[in-house]
């Protein structure tokens, strides 16, 4: 009998850890999707022959698309169910990435674009929620942070992937094969069981308990968890008249807002998106050192990443997220200052992109993995659907512009000043930090809603009575 026990036990994690490495996988394509448009771009436009303005379109146009899905997730997640909808999103890379790969010109690229988005913005909505409401309690941090890693692997792979075929210049095979992963997932989500909590928020206990007794080692502890599902259904969901009616709640949401506009205008993802041109910028006129100077970029944002994961609950929030804008803000400014004075020298260009890597390491280490915690945090549990919806999509439409803008800022202000900017808006963000935003390490979610919904300032609802 204790033998039957342990295999029963080892069935459970092997199915729990099969069940959260296929979420973890959308992960994987909203990175790739992310990474591979930086390779392929410059071959785009020589082939098509397309101006700065519409590279930028053919870049944003995939964040408007996931700002539109991310919207539009909340309730087909509820209406449908989360594993219905990471199939849906599924579908959408499918032929997103086909449609990409076949574009005979730059409008059928940007739709195209437009309908890989919406898959990003489906899975960057319902994948964490999938994973946090399968994986069990005491894994639930590692498994979405599995997701965070799973990204960023993705936008590694993206370039890695352009850079084999940049030696030929087949753009369209950039863009295509993640048609493949995207298969897997779309054939692995149908293996998925249903959400246990969106199962028993239908009235289906019987499926939810279900559900639970496979990935649980122990009956006692499935049976334990649909109890503590019960009664936090009993918190009903109303974000958008706790919004309308409550200016402590709007407050948490405009935080929310603010936070999600100062991750993006660090001018992060303008690397993510542009990094060839960048590396271009800084004196390497040959394509190939450009491709492997964005693997580096890609591999450097992976490390940092993963350091993050074990770092992001030992500091605090703030001193984190002013050391990170404060590094960030160094480099960038150092950065347009080369760019400013003029590189002429391999000792300059080597030292140029050292200041990109640190800028991507202040990043990778606070505002990346900090402000996603912050917006979960703050948010009240009567309306954190509503906080959070709002809070993603403004990340999406931040990041839209900041990818619509970049080569034109480069024509109108210059590529020094440009990057002054950038600098300019970290420093910013530092004193915003220190006049808005709240310490919540260590800090109850119950505490920190009390202290917002009870008036006191934004920057103390992490302050213990």
């Amino acid at each position: 009998m204790p033998d039957n026990k342990k295999k029963s036990r080892t069935s459970n994690k092997a199915m729990t850890f099969f069940v959260c490495f296929l979420a973890a996988l959308a992960g994987l394509l909203f990175g790739l999707d992310i990474g591979v448009i930086a390779g392929a771009l410059p071959f785009i436009a020589k082939d098509f022959n397309v101006t700065a303005h519409q590279q930028e379109w053919i870049v944003s146009s995939m964040m408007f698309g996931a700002a539109v899905g991310a919207v539009g997730s909340g309730w087909m997640s509820s209406r449908l169910g989360r594993k219905k909808s990471l199939m849906i999103g599924a579908i959408l890379f499918v032929i997103g990435s086909l449609w990409s790969a076949m574009s005979s010109n730059p409008e059928m690229l940007i739709f195209a674009r437009v309908l890989l988005g919406l898959a990003v913005g489906v899975a960057s909505y319902t994948a964490p929620l999938y994973l946090s409401e399968i994986a069990p309690e005491k894994i639930r941090g590692s498994m979405i942070s599995l997701y965070q890693l799973m990204i960023t692997i993705g936008i590694l792979g993206a370039y890695l992937s352009d850079t084999a075929f940049s030696y030929t210049g087949e753009w369209r095979w950039m863009l295509g094969v993640i048609t493949i992963p995207a298969a897997l997932l779309l054939v692995g989500v149908c293996f998925l069981p249903n959400s246990p909590r969106w199962l028993a928020a239908k009235g289906d206990f019987r499926t939810a308990q279900r559900v639970l007794d496979r990935l649980r080692d122990t009956s006692e502890q499935a049976k334990r968890e649909l109890d503590e599902i019960r009664e936090s259904l009993k918190i009903k969901q109303s974000g958008w008249s706790l919004f309308k009616g409550n200016s402590n709640f709007r407050r948490a949401v405009y935080l929310g807002v603010l936070l999600q506009i100062m991750q993006q205008f660090t001018g992060m993802n303008v690397i993510m998106y542009y990094a060839p041109k960048i590396f271009e910028i800084a004196g390497f006129t040959n394509t190939t050192e450009q491709m492997w100077g964005t693997v580096i970029v890609g591999l450097v944002n992976v490390l940092a990443t993963f350091i993050a994961i074990g770092l992001v609950d030992r500091w605090g929030r703030k001193p984190t997220l002013k050391l990170g804008f404060l590094v960030m803000a160094v480099g960038m400014g150092i950065l347009g200052t080369m760019l400013h004075v003029g590189i002429h020298s391999s000792t300059g260009q080597y030292f140029a992109i050292a200041m990109l890597l640190m800028f991507i390491i202040g990043f990778a280490m606070s505002a990346g993995p900090l402000i996603w915690v912050l917006c979960s945090e703050i948010q009240p549990l009567k309306g954190r659907d509503f906080g959070i919806t709002v809070s993603t999509a403004t990340n999406w439409i931040a990041n839209m512009i900041v990818g619509a803008t970049f080569l034109t800022m480069l024509n109108t202000l210059g590529n020094a000043n440009t990057f002054w900017v950038y600098a300019g808006l970290n420093v910013l963000f530092i004193i915003l930090t220190i006049v808005l935003i709240p310490e919540t390490k260590g800090i109850s979610l119950e505490h920190i809603e009390r202290n917002l919904l009870g008036g006191k300032k934004l920057r103390d609802i992490g302050h213990r009575d």
